[in-house]
């Protein structure tokens, strides 16, 4: 028993020996980004490496705001992103149950062609989907262009397909033996149970709609409608840069990420394993 524990010490001693500076190397940079947000700009291109904060944070997030109407732009980001991964997590489930549970006529054609969509680089898609929206739709700097068309995600329905490929048909079966209609076995018995896996993508929803620069940058000309990406961008001007401003902007971008990350780390890293294991 003693050479057992002692070899789990050792092993446990060697894992955290390991871990821990990988850990100090991940945070480092995250922790540059923090101490350069509370320096002036030319503190932060000073030849002395600062390691601890300063004071400038307060100013910087004041011309931060000045310049772009920053606040606006975080809760325009928030609500789109929320709005985003809700609507995705919905219709990702919904699509991958439809190929997990039904046979359909060309069912295989149909997951041919998602798993063809993943290789498909995003800026073959990002114009004909711009000339559709903004000219053909005339949706242009809306709510419904921000979200809508982003909505479709080939690699969330394949998720959402294993997740419910791998539950046992004959609780499905029982429950259509009892009565129970289709809708209200997907909503009360398939969705709980996919809990983890879906709480997993909507981590990775949230984190691509909250990151996204492009298309905002591209469907959304007026300053009213900017998201945060977009607003951190027109800091970087032709003779002028403000890098305290920008190291603010993406402290406070950084932060919602953080959280989410930290209030679902159990139900992300449960959703992984489980997409991992048949």
């Amino acid at each position: 028993m003693k050479s057992k524990s002692r070899s789990t010490f050792i092993r446990s001693l060697s894992l955290h020996a390991v871990l821990i500076p990988l850990a100090i190397i991940w945070l480092f940079p995250l922790w540059m980004m923090f101490v350069f947000a509370t320096m002036p700009d030319y503190g932060i291109f000073s030849p002395h490496i600062e390691l601890l904060p300063s004071t400038y944070f307060v100013e910087n997030l004041g011309n931060l705001q000045a310049d772009t109407d920053f606040i606006r732009a975080l809760m325009i980001s928030l609500s789109a992103a929320m709005i985003y991964t809700f609507l995705s997590v919905l219709l990702t489930a919904m699509a991958g149950w439809a190929l997990a549970r039904y046979r359909f006529f060309g069912k295989s054609l149909v997951v041919g062609i998602i798993l063809g969509t993943i290789t498909l680089p995003y800026f073959v898609v990002v114009i004909p989907q711009f000339i559709m929206v903004a000219r053909e739709f005339r949706l242009a700097n809306t709510w419904v262009a921000l979200i809508v068309p982003p909505l479709f995600n080939s690699l969330g329905v394949l998720f959402m397909r294993q997740a419910f490929s791998m539950m046992p048909s004959e609780l499905f079966d029982a429950a259509r033996v009892e009565g129970v209609k289709e809708w209200q076995i997907f909503l009360r018995i398939a969705l709980p149970l996919a809990r983890p896996t879906m709480a997993a993508l909507a981590i990775i929803l949230f984190l691509h709609s909250w990151n996204n620069y492009l298309w905002p940058l591209l469907i959304n000309s007026r300053p009213g409608m900017m998201t945060a990406p977009v607003a951190l961008g027109t800091l970087i001007g032709l003779t002028k840069v403000s890098w305290g401003g920008i190291m603010a902007g993406a402290v406070l971008l950084t932060a919602p990420i953080l959280v989410v990350f930290i209030l679902l780390q159990r139900h992300f890293i449960a959703g992984i394993a489980a997409g991992a294991i048949k």
